[in-house]
């Protein structure tokens, strides 16, 4: 084990809950970082060459930003799982676990000797989670994908795309992510059933499957059976002016960020053209002059002239922020969403919190030889 144990905070909500942890970069350590945070004692199992987030740079205070903010407060064991005595460990640390996470290709686990009837037979009542790119069962199964080929085989990165109809690459990792918090929910779930009707559950968890339903909003022809969307047409992927971005003349970017018609109102009377409200209510993909005109007229001063310009307008507005300039927001600070660990370490604060309760960035285990 490593010598620095998860710090347990004031966010105690699953303390007593013990998670054995096989994942690796994204989904997995994103869903079980989470059940950390919130007091959860999480042991995760290492190869002798660590989880290769730990190579990532940048780094900050010893560890990789990346890793340290997905695996703060975990416990770290590095195991052989391919040695008779690192099963043996692995094993005991079953027997005592609520839950049993694991992120390898379909038919990994099994090979080692740890698929879930052989964890289930060490304990009855185990939480068993797989988190892979297609699931573990299905013609694509086996097929070997990390974020952007789940988001293309989804069809998500055909409406991720610029002006010249080129799908460009994704700036989330939207497929890990909705696979790490669709595993977490039902991991909690799985829990929750646990205590009221006693038993486990096994819960095969797919980076396909959790990102499908994220296009109800803008694939619906499609899901009908009908066309598919494209995103010139589509009133939230570029067919809207009111949802839209555009370039300032400093070649920065500023969004208008709501459709309503209150909104399309308010800014359009300000700039003198009230004519083209009804434009704005036309259907997506048919507001050309409308788009037009906003082009001409955001061209027409810098980013911040134009933040400056609509602080008193109630318009869905927004500059286009890089990385730095949105955590340097006076928003983040307030809301205390990024924090300094006692290691010097800054961290994305969780997005649960609970009223009345502190939080305090755990350190992120070290890799023991």
């Amino acid at each position: 084990m490593s010598s620095r144990p998860a710090r347990l905070t004031a966010m105690g909500k699953l303390s007593g809950i013990t998670v054995v942890d096989l994942t690796q970069f994204l989904p997995g350590p994103m869903m079980t970082v989470m059940m950390a945070d919130q007091g959860a004692r999480v042991i995760k199992v290492e190869p002798k060459g660590g989880d290769p987030a730990r190579a990532m740079e940048p780094s900050e205070a010893g560890h990789s930003v990346w890793f340290a903010n997905l695996n703060r407060g975990k416990h770290s064991v590095v195991l052989d799982l391919k040695s008779e005595g690192g099963k043996a460990q692995l094993a005991d640390l079953c027997r005592q676990a609520d839950v049993f996470v694991e992120g390898f290709r379909p038919g990994v686990m099994r090979r080692l000797g740890f698929d879930y009837e052989t964890v289930k037979a060490l304990k009855p009542d185990i939480v068993y989670c797989s988190i892979s790119a297609f699931g573990q069962e299905g013609a694509l199964a086996h097929h070997p994908a990390h974020d952007m080929a789940v988001q293309a085989l989804a069809g998500f990165l055909s409406v991720n795309d610029g002006a010249d109809g080129m799908p460009v690459v994704p700036g989330t990792a939207s497929a890990d992510m909705a696979a790490g918090l669709t595993a977490l929910a039902a991991v909690l779930m799985a829990l929750i059933g646990r205590d009221r009707m006693g038993g486990g559950a096994y819960i095969d968890t797919a980076m396909f499957d959790s990102l499908l339903p994220w296009c109800v909003h803008t694939a619906g022809t499609a899901i009908a059976g009908g066309e598919s969307p494209r995103s010139a047409n589509q009133r939230s992927l570029g067919g809207a002016g009111f949802y839209q971005v555009y370039r300032t003349k400093d070649g920065r970017h500023v969004a208008l960020g709501g459709r309503e018609i209150k909104f399309a109102r308010n800014l359009l009377s300000a700039l003198g053209r009230e004519d083209l409200v009804a434009h704005a209510e036309r259907e997506a993909g048919e507001q050309g002059e409308l788009i037009a005109f906003l082009r001409e007229t955001f061209a027409t001063k810098t980013r911040d002239e134009w933040v400056a310009w609509f602080a008193d307008k109630d318009v869905a507005f927004a500059p286009v922020l890089d990385f730095r300039e949105a955590l340097e927001q006076p928003h983040v600070a307030e809301r205390g969403l990024l924090m300094e660990s006692a290691q010097g370490a800054h961290h994305i604060a969780p997005p649960i919190r609970f009223a009345g309760e502190d939080w305090t960035p755990a350190p992120a285990p070290g890799l023991e030889p």
